[in-house]
């Protein structure tokens, strides 16, 4: 029993770490957004792995595990929240939460469907897709609470969005910049993680793996 509980605890060190060079990787590439968020190199893979193996409660403690290193990672962009004349401590206290903690610790749903769909890379890739889904939720609030502020300049920039201001005012406008600024990362990843996870499930060395 504990031989079985330090393997998975190396298990989930290693694939934690995986976890964090991808998004260190990512970083490389000119794929990041003006106020934050980009689209990483699968980076989330990892955490939806480790739910569907050793279930959500583990899951979501390894999510949980990643979100403290992200805010590590990035703690030059968490520094700016604290920026006295930029954003109050409650705020910054709230996006943190929201858009690290929050969104990182809900892809440990990953492994949702692993008992609910017999086909493994159905019952991988839905639950990829689903974990993903509710961080893009996540980020989706935070953005529409803490960074409604920019979506009149944010539609501004384009012509569509002059349709968009001439509609849409207030909270609702807050609502859909963040919904279409969120999703100009979070809607890429959620399709490269859902094809991976539908190829992973499909590989019977893998499949048979984090089937154990």
């Amino acid at each position: 029993m504990k031989a079985t509980k330090t393997k998975r605890i190396v298990e989930s060190g290693l694939l934690i770490a995986m976890a964090t060079v991808l998004t260190v990787l990512s970083m490389a590439f000119p794929l990041k957004l003006p106020f934050g968020g980009s689209v990483t190199l699968l980076s989330m893979l990892p955490i939806v792995l480790l739910s569907y193996r050793h279930g959500i409660k583990w899951g979501i403690c390894s999510g949980f595990v990643f979100s403290l290193i992200q805010i590590a990672t990035g703690i030059d962009n968490v520094k700016a929240f604290f920026v006295p004349e930029d954003y109050k401590l409650t705020a910054a206290l709230g996006i943190i939460f929201l858009d690290y903690i929050a969104a990182y610790t809900v892809v440990g749903l990953g492994g949702f469907f692993r008992n609910r769909i017999k086909n493994p890379s159905a019952s991988l890739a839905l639950g990829a897709a689903a974990a993903l889904s509710f961080r893009y939720i996540c980020h989706i609030i935070s953005g529409a609470v803490f960074f409604g502020m920019w979506a009149e300049w944010f539609f501004s920039q384009y012509e569509i969005g002059d349709k968009i201001l001439s509609t849409f005012s207030g909270a609702s406008l807050s609502l859909i910049y963040s919904v279409v600024y969120n999703g100009l990362f979070m809607i890429p990843e959620i399709i490269l993680t859902v094809l991976a996870s539908i190829v992973i499930g499909k590989i019977p060395a893998i499949c048979k793996r984090i089937q154990k």
